[in-house]
């Protein structure tokens, strides 16, 4: 079969390298250079990242500290460098050998940035006023900026930035249609707002990246080289292997936990498909399948918490949720999508008729395997237990002296962990072409790689307990993870009493270098995708170009929220093909996530900005499988031999499940664990899995046994019930009590401490001034007292105007000063409120829990009447 062929491996990873890290390996002196250059980028965002700096300039009274839009134009200058080395510019171009013009493109790159740099104090005292040095610096930054991302990303964002700068010259000109249109920038003014601030290329995108996502992408790097993905597949398989088509279950773990460090989909389907997909088809899954399994696993790997692709950094910095809540919001439906996963797996290991692979013998009862596997759980709460109530009092106890003792408790276990692996042999890998062997037991891989979770322990733990930013924890894991790959093989070697020591030392350091190294190359697309993002981030706020896509969606939609909803989705798919995932997140939130913010608020969705993020997420990382880019499926289709569009589709049809989420959680924010306690969340964790692997098996037309058409509509019910019960509530009850908006002050001052009030006002259009339009939004209440006070207190100023109740334009810094670039406040016609609502009482929505239980039971009593097939 062609899987087994070698060559298949060597184009996926070709992919990878043309996607990820630069297809070219220069031979000779230059072998050196580019490797040379990505080990002292690295450096360079240690250094910056550490207390370091701080320490040598009080010391020494230098300068030595940089502020962020510095680190922004150095990590920017060394992108460019590498991408012009890298990535050769055309198909014909040398792959061996740096050619002429890239040495000149790296030269101009590197100058127009680092331009910036060395002349910030002029350029800051000529704000506004550029000079021609600054006009050709600017123009030449452009260019090789978007040559940059043609030969590292493709044409798909060079031409999406291409259309927003021609808009920004271009926007009045006559042959733009005139809801298009706006009053066109100057060169001077365009050039200075893309280059010479802060509000362009050099912009919030570029910052995140130079100073959080470079770290993550690193400390997964070392990682993935120390073999701890290696360590993660071994796992995977030793404890799901042997279980009905057990190599794709295990397939959907290790691509999870690959995800947990992993910046691309793509890399995450070879690292992991390489050994995965040949597996699943010696088990009997057909070529598109297999790929498909691992294509729609390591797509999932993007939206799983704590690093989601890199994105999570820019999620919360453009929403303004703090790291640790996003992970907590983004947890949910991220476990959810993969249980659902491994249930659609099982389903299709089922339709086929697959069985596990062979398992080791075990003598042991099954009351004692029963007693080992509760143990482990208990174990691993234990352990849960120790590391967040033991470091967090060591925290109390030695307040000012919480890092270095925990430093000493990481070192000591890992001295412990490492000397339990030793008397193991090391894990090998496996060569998946190789016949089919027993599966290892799972006990002894665990005990081989122990302490490769300890840097993920310290990364957690600087995040959620000594609360850091996200940029130093993962400084310290990264300083954690050094450490282990420098040590584990020559401290292996000694507690072995075998081996020559100083082989060991140099094949740790040659780890580490080489998880430095790709680390920096892994990096170079998402730095210049996020210079090339805040091209488009910068247009929008120069020309608002937002709202004409709102427009544009609310026309098409025809004022229906579903329809828009839709629409929005399919626009997030179509703009987030062959997009990295940074880039992919930058162009869907600043395009689509203000669309459902204004249009749904018209219609009476209001919900928090961060779910309407992670919905544009969703459809634009499903941009990775699906046809006819999907380029997550080209590399599994490499390995697996399959037809690439065929298995996009299928791929696609897996993560229809994923698909559905964002709906979901942008009706129901509880699965965002937004507002609930931890019991509550328990429950609505459970009650979406049932939902969830209801939905798998009605598009999966296969629960206990192959279903029928009214099976599928009925399962399909029961899901939509369970995850949304609140619908059939609101066709019940209405969910707000209504007062007209003269009211407002007394239905305010009837409200307790710290409610929400449901307010909806009417003003002319800023922007149309022929016509009238609605917003409706959520107003904070303080502590009781009078409504009106209460209402000023948020920043909304009220005047009865004889049956109705005017709004004032609010004031600059307060929370609702975006209603002035919306609504005209001084037009003819004054802003009013038209009516509030407050939460009315209704019964418990989870009353329409029950007839969904009874359905489903019909169902399964319908399903066993036919099934002739153990269900697992």
């Amino acid at each position: 079969m062609a899987v087994d062929q070698p060559t298949h491996r060597v184009d996926a990873e070709s992919l990878v390298a043309a996607t990820d890290t630069g297809a070219r390996s220069p031979e000779g002196w230059q072998r050196w250079l580019i490797p040379g250059i990505a080990l002292v980028w690295a450096f360079f965002q240690l250094y910056v990242a550490s207390p370091v700096p701080f320490i040598v300039a009080r010391l020494s009274g230098l300068p030595l500290v940089l502020n962020n839009t510095e680190i922004r134009i150095v990590h920017l200058a060394f992108a460019l460098v590498l991408a012009a080395f890298a990535y050769p510019l055309f198909k014909s171009a040398s792959r061996h050998k740096i050619p002429w013009y890239d040495w000149i493109l790296a030269a101009l790159g590197a100058t127009a940035c680092l331009y910036l740099f060395v002349f910030k104090n002029q350029i800051a005292d000529r704000a506004g006023l550029p000079t021609d040095w600054d006009l050709i610096m600017s123009t030449v930054g452009m260019i090789v900026l978007g040559v940059a991302v043609f030969r590292s990303l493709g044409l798909p964002l060079l031409i999406v930035a291409s259309v927003f700068v021609l808009y920004v010259f271009f926007g009045d000109a006559d042959w733009i249609p005139g809801t298009l249109q706006w009053k066109g920038a100057s060169y001077g003014k365009a050039m200075w707002h893309y280059w010479m601030q802060t509000e362009g290329v050099f912009g919030v995108a570029l910052g995140v990246s130079a100073t959080m996502i470079f770290l993550f992408v690193m400390f997964g790097a070392i990682l993935e080289k120390a073999g701890a993905g290696n360590f993660f597949i071994k796992i995977a398989f030793a404890l799901l292997g042997h279980l009905r088509g057990g190599p794709a279950k295990a397939a959907v773990v290790a691509s999870a936990m690959s995800g947990l460090y992993s910046g691309s989909s793509i890399a995450n389907t070879v690292t992991t498909g390489t050994f995965t997909i040949p597996l699943m088809k010696k088990t009997g899954f057909p070529p598109e399948k297999a790929g498909a399994v691992e294509v729609a696993s390591s797509t999932n790997g993007q939206l799983t918490p704590p690093v989601m692709g890199a994105a999570a950094f820019l999620i919360s910095e453009f929403t303004g949720t703090p790291y640790t809540e996003l992970i907590k919001n983004a947890v949910l439906p991220a476990l959810i999508s993969y249980i659902a996963l491994v249930y659609i797996v099982h389903l299709e290991a089922l339709k086929l008729g697959l069985a596990g692979m062979k398992r080791p013998p075990s003598h042991m009862r099954l009351m004692t395997r029963l007693m080992g596997f509760l143990g482990g759980f208990l174990g691993l709460a234990v352990l849960a237990g120790v590391v967040y109530y033991g470091l967090g009092w060591v925290r109390d106890v030695f307040p000012g002296m919480g890092l270095w003792a925990a430093s000493l408790i990481f070192a000591v276990a890992y001295l412990i962990l490492l000397w339990i692996a030793a008397q193991r042999p090391d894990l090998e890998v496996d060569d998946p072409n190789a016949p089919l062997q027993e599966l290892p037991r799972a006990g002894e891989v665990a005990l081989t790689g122990l302490y490769y979770l300890l840097p993920i322990v310290i990364l957690i733990w600087c995040i959620m307990i000594e609360r850091l930013s996200p940029g130093l924890s993962a400084f310290y894991a990264t300083i954690a993870m050094i450490a282990i790959a420098l040590t584990q093989h020559p401290l292996k070697a000694l507690f072995r009493g075998t081996g020559n020591l100083g082989f060991e030392a140099m094949r740790g350091v040659h780890e580490w270098l080489a998880g430095m190294i790709a680390g920096s190359r892994n990096m170079i697309a998402i730095a210049v995708a996020t210079g090339a993002a805040g091209v488009i981030v910068g247009t929008i706020s120069l020309t608002g170009a937002h709202q004409v896509i709102g427009e544009f969606v609310e026309f098409v939609s025809g004022g229906n929220l579903m329809v828009m909803l839709i629409l929005v989705a399919i626009m997030s798919l179509i703009l987030g093909m062959g997009l990295p995932t940074t880039a992919n997140y930058i162009v869907v939130s600043s395009l689509m996530a203000p669309v459902i913010v204004t249009l749904g608020a018209q219609q009476g969705l209001i919900v928090p900005l961060v779910a309407v993020h992670l919905f544009v997420f969703y459809f634009g990382i499903l941009a990775d499988d699906t046809p006819p880019v999907g380029l997550a499926a080209f590399a599994a289709a490499a390995i697996s031999g399959g037809d690439p569009i065929k298995t996009g589709i299928q791929g696609f049809t897996y993560d229809i499940r994923t698909a559905l989420l964002p709906f979901l959680f942008l009706f129901n924010t509880q699965l965002l664990l937004i507002g609930v306690g931890p019991l509550e969340a328990v429950v609505q964790f459970i009650v979406a899995v049932v939902a969830m692997l209801l939905f798998a098996a009605a598009t999966q037309r296969y629960f206990l046994t192959p279903t029928r058409w009214w099976e599928v509509v009925a399962l399909l019910l029961i899901s939509f019930t369970l995850f949304r019960p609140g619908f059939w509530l609101d066709q019940v009850q209405a969910p707000y009590d209504v007062s007209p908006g003269t009211q407002v002050e007394q239905v305010a001052t009837s409200l307790p401490a710290d409610a929400r009030l449901r307010m909806t006002i009417e003003g002319t259009d800023f922007n149309n001034p022929d016509e009238r339009i609605t917003k409706t939004f959520m107003v904070p209440l303080g502590a009781p007292g009078p409504g009106a006070d209460r209402l000023d207190q948020a920043g909304l100023t009220l005047f009865p105007d004889g049956d109705r109740m005017t709004l004032d334009e609010p004031f600059p810094g307060t929370p609702f000063f975006r209603l002035a670039q919306e609504l005209d406040f001084y037009a003819d016609e004054p802003v009013v409120v038209e009516s509030v609502a407050t939460p009315a009482e209704r019964m418990p929505r989870e009353i329409f829990y029950l007839p969904a239980v009874l359905l489903l039971v019909v169902v399964v009593w319908s399903q066993r009447r036919r099934q002739t097939v153990p269900a697992f």
